[in-house]
């Protein structure tokens, strides 16, 4: 069965043009939805994917009606292939069912490929000229060394809650905690007290 799927970002736009093209293109049920095309969750295309058996084939208007961004495409088609259905986009005029589709296809994974690589290789440079020049990576600490200090001060004092300094220095409750949270008490044990333990522990069959 040829399966169509619609959609429009907003209320005030319409589905016609699409549907028109679906409809010439064979399609005997159309999915369609008015969401973001940036929002994970996208009911009708769940129920259209959910429907889709071995030998059907999936058609969209266009490539971006589909898939979020370009991994997210990605991944719809390549579960697709694994469910051998095929996959068909009009305005780009992309059919996985044929060799040269398949091929863009892997063009385009490859493409993906290379952008994530480009990517890292960008994140671990700036990471390593940040440590040349003496900065650390990771977040920065919401709050500077001297009003940690002014918070461990008040808490100390018992003038606040845990909830009105968060709310006094912007923070939340969670992050409060640990800047009062107190250390681990460490017991200083010394020379004499060793020995005293030492000597009151009786060998195995002692009297």
């Amino acid at each position: 069965m040829v399966i169509g799927y619609a959609r429009v970002s907003t209320d005030d736009q319409t589905n016609a043009a699409q549907l028109t093209e679906l409809k010439k293109a064979g399609c005997k049920r159309i999915y369609e939805e008015k969401i973001s095309g940036r929002n994970v969750d996208r009911p009708e295309l769940t129920r259209c994917l959910d429907r889709l058996d071995e030998g059907d084939t999936l058609v969209v208007w266009r490539l971006d009606r589909l898939g979020r961004s370009l991994p997210d495409l990605l991944e719809i088609v390549n579960t697709l292939q694994r469910r051998k259905v095929a996959f068909v986009s009009l305005k780009e005029k992309f059919d996985t069912s044929h060799a040269a589709g398949r091929l863009i296809f892997h063009v385009f994974a490859s493409l993906a490929e290379f952008e994530r690589e480009l990517i890292r290789e960008r994140t671990m440079a700036g990471l390593a000229a940040a440590k040349a020049r003496g900065r650390l990576g990771g977040r920065k600490p919401k709050l500077a060394k001297d009003q940690m200090n002014k918070i461990r001060s008040l808490w100390d004092g018992n003038q606040y809650s845990k909830h009105e300094l968060g709310a006094m220095f912007n923070v939340s409750k969670s992050t409060i905690d640990r800047i009062v949270r107190p250390g681990p008490v460490k017991l200083k044990v010394t020379a004499k007290a060793r020995k005293s333990k030492r000597t009151s522990i009786r060998p195995r069959g002692g009297k």
